[in-house]
């Protein structure tokens, strides 16, 4: 295997070992250790990478990599890291991930190692407290409010800023007294994280529930790798059932994985688990601080955080016992990383619980079509739950259509949809309005010139957002203040809005219903997940008697008051060419619409739509979800698209635009054809140009029998993109923008 370059040369009796760095490397680079080293595959090290140093891990020996064409002295290891060392199956998971999204192995391993200092242990820390018998020699009333305090408190060591905060004294005080020899310091352990009670007893459940959570048991009593899903409408206690696998789980002594596609705002989920096991479980996202994260990262790969709840990027934590991974809402598009290293983490979910050899659990109340079908050839045990809890009934779905029954003109809401808030809120309940655009409007335009407000670095209008009074890309984040003026023409007040946004359809509301308390709930009004819960208690507790909002609202939530929930514009996911448009359509609206009526009193949602007679729409308001996905299976099939064939996007991307689709046309006139691989394209992108950068397409569509990555890796790796280009190969594209 090829090294760094070094200038050190290793003693003849000298072990060479690999090591993959989280760089964009394909493969583990060999250093040399001590022939008595107790080195072993796992272990992190930190080494001489060019001109600096790096942390990699030793990783084993039968990796594929080029001989190194000539003799290299290998650069020895230098210290070993304090750290447990890598688990095996985290180490074939990160060669299967890179070998399947053809991505740089060193890159894969980067999302193993997210913040290195953790890999480390925690510098010590000191706390202050109170020398048996010491008394200052110059009392004072500060000194003497902080020595009380100590006492109160059981004279128990606490940090500096801590002791003096809670004391309500300056931290000079509590130096003062240090220096004065009153007070010692004393290291401070670190506090134990909090262990979930598998034994905790939890609610009690329905026949199904119990049955379906029976079920999880055996199957963890069993081990192995065996995929399961939980199917269940909406409200029916999927994950009730899955908490009694986590309890299990405990009980034997492994640890346990969910993850959930929004757990940034998935506080009220994260409030069901501390009541059920009296304790909160270890988090892990992108919102997390720097110190948080180091200890969760710690605490999972130390064993000592026994249940995690994270993100996708939880998948990649190093976890020793791990004995049950949970996705839940298992169709949610969010499980598609889109950037980096390309991967829908739901399918790697279940590689990475057959590499460990473990079960794993999908959740969903609208599984995806991949789902079903492997449930469907018994590749997946079914668990289903086909009753909402409790006897409540599943809410009753009216289509309105607005050929028919039009909004008034300037405004968004039908006639039918205005009665029905009118008469929910005038009974005391409570109702959502759903349309999956943030802002208030999705383009401005001059009604003088036509001016459009383009973003200029995406093919993209902005949006008007008319709370914080700009306009904004949602692709690239850039923003600019709404003018006052048309900036081609100068004539003011000559900006209209086309089209509405959540923040737009707030403005109709409060003029329809003046006197009822109306909540916006999107990302940009609630963007962490201390806001999520406090708008979540305020529609549990009756605070507020209309919710507005984009998709996050769809997503698990329980508002015992809510029994009406009307779709704006039922038809918005129906748009674009994705091959999942209309089942991602119907996973939405069911789950938005499953959020009315979920105790005692009767639900009813509203779609308002300009294609009622759809399949898509007729399924939603029959409640016909399996006829529905049956007829979606049979296209599939019949067109030969996942999961019936093979699909490969290849994104070309660069600066100067001619550059970019010269590279496209050569690539496509070396592609491969024929033998179950068709290839189209190239073409400009639907976005086309995306941060400054302009954008082609190709794709390529293979039979299920196709190794498709070795075809692409026969016809890319001879062709090497230009200077200035980027290629980005997305296996199994969700995304066709």
């Amino acid at each position: 295997m090829p090294s760094a370059p070094a200038n050190v040369r290793a003693d003849e009796t000298d072990m060479r070992l690999p090591v993959l760095l989280p760089l964009r490397l394909a493969h583990p680079y060999d250093y040399a250790a001590s022939a008595d080293s107790d080195l072993r595959p796992g272990d992190y090290v930190r080494v001489p990478f060019g001109r600096r140093e790096a942390i990699g891990v030793v990783w084993d020996a039968d990796v594929d990599a080029p001989e190194p064409t000539r003799a290299f002295k290998l650069r020895p290891i230098g210290e070993r890291l304090a750290s447990p060392p890598m688990p095996a199956a985290l180490r074939r998971f990160v060669a299967w991930v890179a070998a399947y999204t053809m991505s740089p192995m060193g890159l894969v391993l980067r999302m193993t190692m997210p913040i290195p200092e953790a890999l480390s242990p925690a510098p010590e820390t000191f706390g202050f407290r109170r020398r048996d018998g010491a008394a200052p020699d110059r009392p004072t009333a500060k000194r003497s409010q902080l020595l009380d305090f100590l006492e109160r408190s059981g004279n128990l060591p606490q940090p500096q800023a801590t002791l003096a905060r809670r004391a309500g004294v300056g931290v000079g005080v509590v130096q003062g007294l240090y220096e004065a020899h009153v007070l010692e310091k004393c290291p401070l352990a670190p506090a134990p994280m909090a262990k979930p009670d598998g034994a905790y007893p939890g609610p009690t459940l329905s026949g199904a529930q119990h049955a379906a959570a029976e079920a999880l048991k055996d199957v963890l009593t069993e081990g192995g790798f065996q995929p399961c899903l939980l199917d269940g409408v909406t409200g029916s206690g999927k994950t009730e059932v899955y908490f009694e696998a986590i309890a299990h789980a405990l009980t034997l002594g492994r640890q346990a994985l969910v993850l959930l596609p929004e757990i940034a705002l998935s506080a009220q989920w994260l409030a069901r688990f501390e009541e059920r096991f009296q304790a909160k479980p270890a988090v892990w996202h992108s919102e997390l601080g720097r110190a948080e994260r180091r200890r969760n990262f710690r605490a999972v790969a130390t064993g000592e955080a026994r249940v995690v709840v994270g993100a996708r990027s939880a998948l990649f934590l190093p976890f020793p016992e791990l004995g049950l991974l949970v996705v839940d809402e298992e169709h949610d598009p969010s499980y598609k990383q889109e950037e980096g290293v390309i991967y829908q983490a739901r399918d790697m979910a279940i590689v990475r619980a057959k590499l460990g050899k473990l079960p794993v659990v999908l959740v969903s109340a609208t599984p995806s079509l991949e789902t079903l079908r492997n449930a469907d050839t018994g590749r997946y045990r079914r668990l289903h739950l086909p009753h909402r809890h409790g006897g409540a009934d599943l809410p009753d779905v009216q289509l309105i259509d607005l050929r028919k029954d039009p909004p008034p003109r300037g405004a968004w809401l039908s006639p039918v949809l205005r009665n029905a808030l009118a008469a929910a809120l005038a009974r005391g309940e409570q109702a959502m309005l759903f349309l999956n655009r943030r802002g208030y409007a999705p383009l401005t335009l001059c009604r003088k010139c036509g001016h459009r407000f383009q973003c200029p670095a995406c093919t993209a209008w902005l949006v008007a957002h008319r709370q914080t009074a700009r306009l904004l890309c949602h692709h690239c984040g850039y923003g600019e203040p709404a003018p006052a003026a048309c900036p081609a023409c100068g004539t003011e007040a000559s900006l209209v809005p086309c089209g509405p946004g959540v923040e737009r359809l707030a403005e109709e509301a409060r003029e329809l219903f003046p006197d009822a308390r109306i909540a916006l709930m999107t990302s940009d009004t609630i963007p962490t997940a201390e806001a999520a819960g406090a708008l979540v208690q305020r529609m549990q507790a009756g605070e507020i008697d209309l919710l507005i909002g984009t998709q996050i609202m769809a997503k698990g939530h329980h508002f015992p008051g809510l029994t009406l929930v009307g779709v704006v514009d039922a038809d918005l996911g129906l748009a674009g060419g994705d091959l999942r448009a209309t089942e991602r359509c119907y996973q939405m609206l069911h789950q938005v619409s499953g959020r009315a009526g979920r105790e005692a009193q009767a639900g009813h949602a509203y779609l308002q739509t300009h294609l009622p007679e759809t399949p898509v729409m007729q399924a939603l308001a029959a409640g016909a979800r399996d006829p529905f996905l049956a007829a979606e299976t049979d296209a599939r099939e019949a067109g030969a698209l996942p999961p019936f064939g093979k699909l490969a996007a290849l994104v070309l991307s660069g600066v100067e635009a001619g550059r970019v689709e010269r590279y496209a046309q050569r690539l496509r006139r070396a592609a491969p054809e024929g033998d179950g691989v068709q290839v189209f394209g190239p073409a400009p992108a639907p976005l086309a140009m995306l941060r400054g950068k302009h954008r082609f397409r190709l794709l390529v569509k293979a039979e299920a029998r196709v190794p498709l990555q070795k075809v692409l890796r026969r016809w890319l790796d001879p062709l090497a993109p230009p200077g200035g280009v980027k290629l980005q190969i997305d296996i199994d594209p969700y995304s066709f923008l």
